[in-house]
């Protein structure tokens, strides 16, 4: 549905590299190595500890987005924080950042919704420098804070990870 729209598929500023490029880590997984099951539905479900870098000079605000791009429905989206301050470095294993808000994800309920793959997928972790905060409260739609992130988009970091069943 919001691939068909044009929203999840948009602007050029979600989907192409920039150059000024952010990093994004978690001391948990990364390139290699899966996701443990205590992030997904095999485990307690808990959201991931991540740690970023390098956002630049004029960012008032970051976004983390957590999809699948390869599922049925493109991308599916796990998780979208927002309002994150930009001092902040880092997401704690099962905590938010002080002041942090989550939006709707592609489940409907609001919040982290844990992968629970059939096989062997891919997750993507974006995190995102905005120039603007997003003016929005928290419980937002998917719609709506997916195209606040796209509107202000300054710099992007990304990890990928996959999930073994």
């Amino acid at each position: 549905m919001l691939s068909g729209c044009g929203l999840l598929s948009g602007p050029a500023a979600l989907q192409q590299d920039n150059p000024q490029g952010m990093s994004i880590t978690s001391p948990e997984f990364g390139q290699g190595v899966p996701i443990p099951h205590q992030y997904t539905c095999y485990g307690a479900g808990e959201t991931p500890p991540l740690d970023w870098s390098g956002a630049p000079a004029g960012t008032k605000t970051l976004a983390l987005v957590m999809d699948d791009a390869a599922a049925p429905i493109s991308p599916y989206i796990y998780w979208i924080v927002f309002n994150i301050s930009p001092a902040t470095r880092d997401i704690q294993a099962g905590r938010l950042p002080p002041g942090a808000q989550v939006a709707h994800n592609s489940k409907g309920t609001v919040g982290y919704s844990p992968p629970c793959p059939a096989h062997g997928h891919t997750y993507r972790f974006t995190i995102y420098a905005l120039g603007a905060p997003l003016r929005l409260k928290g419980g937002a739609s998917l719609t709506a804070a997916w195209t606040a992130i796209a509107q202000r988009v300054l710099a992007r970091g990304r990890l990928q990870a996959a999930v073994d069943p």
